[in-house]
C-alpha cells in the first residue's frame, strides 16, 4: 500500500479571512492625490473563499459621478512560512507591486504594508461587526508618516 501525503488543508488563520466573504455596497472618501482629485465614491465589492479555502479573492468597482472609476482585484492568504498575511492586488491604474502587502490581525483589524519604488502603501480592514467592515489605504514616501488615500464604510447586502 503507497504512502499518501495528505493534502494541506486551510488553517484558522486562513478561515479567519472569510469575515470579507460576502457582497458589500461601500460608502466611500477618496483623497486628493496625484491621481484623482478626491470626493464620495460608492463602491461595490463581491469577495469569496476560493481555492480550498486559502485565499479569500476580492473585486471591487468604484463608481464616481455616474462612472466606473477605479476597480481592483486583491487575493489575501495566511502564509505558513512566514507566519504573516499577504495581499496580492492588482487594480485599474495598472500598478502591481513587485512582492504582495504583509501584515497581522491585532483584534479585529487586518493590517497590511507593501513598499515600491512609488512609496509605501497600508491597508487596513477593521471588521465592524457580520454586516459591515471599514477600510483605509494610506500612502507614505517614507513609512513613517501615513496620508489616506481612500477610506470607506461596507455594508453587506443581504
Amino acid at each position: 500500500m503507497a504512502d499518501h501525503l495528505a493534502a494541506p488543508t486551510p488553517l484558522p488563520e486562513h478561515q479567519k479571512l472569510a469575515a470579507f466573504a460576502g457582497e458589500w455596497a461601500g460608502e466611500e472618501m477618496v483623497y486628493p492625490s496625484r491621481w484623482t482629485a478626491g470626493g464620495p465614491a460608492t463602491s461595490h465589492v463581491v469577495a469569496r473563499m476560493a481555492l480550498n479555502g486559502f485565499y479569500l479573492i476580492q473585486d471591487t468597482r468604484q463608481m464616481r459621478d455616474g462612472k466606473e472609476s477605479f476597480a481592483t482585484h486583491g487575493m489575501f492568504t495566511y502564509d505558513r512560512e512566514d507566519r504573516t498575511y499577504k495581499l496580492f492586488w492588482h487594480d485599474s491604474l495598472g500598478y502591481y507591486s513587485p512582492a504582495p502587502a504583509s501584515g497581522a490581525w491585532v483584534g479585529n483589524k487586518l493590517t497590511l504594508v507593501r513598499g515600491s519604488l512609488r512609496g509605501n502603501a497600508r491597508h487596513v480592514y477593521e471588521v465592524v461587526d457580520d454586516n459591515s467592515y471599514t477600510m483605509k489605504v494610506q500612502f507614505s514616501p517614507d513609512a513613517e508618516g501615513w496620508a489616506d488615500v481612500l477610506t470607506g464604510v461596507y455594508r453587506r447586502i443581504h
